[in-house]
């Protein structure tokens, strides 16, 4: 559900996000809100719901060859491994569950527009469109968004929220956010 108070006049642009038209049965999102701390050690920041609890913590792992990060839970149980592969043509992530493959993220070779492929294991691939930069794309699977990041709904600077259709794979939809954030602003 969207949480109150994180941001007014949400459920416009969630309707219009997520393809709604009136008179259907609208779809239930949860709404998490990423506030990146620039200056952190290592990359950490937290994960918040959409009444401000902090529900998943990113900890960034430093002084290492490739980037490197766990998502874990509020009580520090990780929950997936995210990871660089290296020396690659292509910019890609690997998104492990206890030390299986769940995901791969790969960046495409465009010069002008990012666009990203989630190869998800045993599962339908994903696409990741819209302006990548400015915090406001979308995650989709066979056409239909299932996620969406926009930096709109929140006026705090470096934060910005997404909202995830119900019944997804919360964790790891939050992980390619994480990973695409990574790739897009390598330079912070």
């Amino acid at each position: 559900m969207v949480g109150k108070g994180l941001c007014a006049g949400v459920d416009e642009e969630e309707d219009e996000m997520f393809d709604r038209k009136s008179g259907t049965t609208p779809v239930v999102t949860e709404t998490y809100q990423m506030q990146q701390k620039m200056l952190s050690f290592g990359d950490d920041f937290w994960i918040e719901n959409g009444v401000g609890q902090r529900v998943f913590r990113i900890n960034g792992k430093a002084l290492r060859l490739r980037r490197t990060f766990r998502l874990e839970d509020a009580g520090g149980r990780e929950l997936l491994d995210i990871h660089s592969k290296i020396l690659r043509l292509r910019q890609t992530f690997v998104i492990e569950r206890d030390g299986e493959t769940v995901a791969t993220l790969s960046k495409a070779l465009i010069k002008f527009r990012d666009r990203f492929t989630v190869d998800v294991a045993g599962g339908e691939e994903l696409h990741v469109r819209g302006n990548i930069v400015d915090h406001d794309y979308a995650i989709s699977r066979n056409g239909v968004d299932i996620a969406r990041v926009s930096k709109r709904w929140i006026r705090a600077r470096d934060t910005y929220g997404i909202s995830i259709s119900s019944g997804e794979d919360v964790p790891l939809l939050l992980a390619i956010a994480v990973c695409i954030d990574a790739t897009s602003h390598a330079d912070r």
